[in-house]
Parts: structure tokens; sequence; C-alpha cells
């Protein structure tokens, strides 16, 4: 029988990363209700990986607590993948020192990281478009870039996060 263990700090028990899990499930809940995209498309991965960072890497209660804060974390005009990375660090240094820092948790948001960094999905080039796009302006869809999937997924969680 293996031993019970629900945060990963139990003394040589089985490690279950509950907060990864916590934040994974609450992102794919989030884009589901919003009906965006096919569930199981590269888009929706994307925008599940990117929605489950956010919420795992804040700080805070529940959902109601946090929705403006994701909203803002994910908005057009915020340096995402900057504030991931100094998040993931922070989180490693105190991981490192002994500290906890949910080193199950911590390895799946690591690896959640990198699978968004080194995915590249072929979308609409829409960082062509001016910074405030006057009535009228139509995008060219024909134009296309490869992009890191988070690029992707955060526009995507953004919205699943405005039709909550």
């Amino acid at each position: 029988m293996r031993p019970e263990s629900t945060n990963g700090t139990g003394g040589g028990g089985l490690a279950v990363p509950m907060a990864w899990l916590c934040a994974e499930y609450l992102a794919d809940e989030l884009l589901r209700a919003g009906g965006l995209v096919e569930p199981g498309s590269l888009e929706y991965v994307a925008g599940r990986r990117t929605l489950a960072l956010t919420i795992y890497l804040s700080d805070g209660a529940g959902a109601e607590d946090q929705l403006d804060e994701w909203l803002d974390r994910t908005s057009y005009d915020h340096p995402w993948q900057d504030w991931v990375r100094e998040r993931l660090a922070a989180q490693r240094e105190r991981a490192g020192d002994g500290e906890g820092g949910g080193a199950p948790d911590l390895a799946l948001a690591l690896e959640t990281w990198r699978h968004l960094e080194e995915t590249q999905l072929l979308a609409t080039d829409l960082g062509a478009l001016p910074p405030s796009p006057a009535a009228g302006i139509v995008v060219d869809e024909s134009a296309q870039v490869w992009l890191p999937s988070w690029q992707l997924g955060l526009p995507l969680g953004h919205l699943a996060l405005h039709l909550y």
C-alpha cells in the first residue's frame, strides 16, 4: 500500500503536487466554460498551460479573490513572461534553501514553462498591428508567424477570464 500524502511534505511519502493540480484544473474549467477553442487543440493546451502558470504563481486565496490579479497578469501590456521567470526563479531559490517551495509543484510548473517556450505555433501576426488600432483596420490573417505557444495562450487565457 502506498503512503498517503496530500501536499508533498510528508517524510518519504508519495509527493502529490496539489497546488499545481488545482491550478491546472481551474485553468481547464475556465477555458472549457469560455468555449473559445476546441478542447484538446494546440491553442487550448497553450491557453490551459498559460492560465495554470498564472494561477499557480499568483499569491492569494481562491478564484474570486484572484480574478483581478489574473486579468492584470494576462493583459496585453503586462510583461507576463518576465513575471513568470522571476516567480519561478524565486520558487527555485526557496526550494533549494530547504524551505519547501513545493518541489513536486515546482517541477511541473518548470516543465510547463519549458513547453510553453519551446513549442512554436503558427498564428496570425497580431504583433504587426499598431498599439491602438483605429476603427476600420483589417487584420491580414494570411500574414502568419511562428510564436512560442505562451504568446497564443496568453490572450486566450485573458479572454477566458473575462468570460468567467
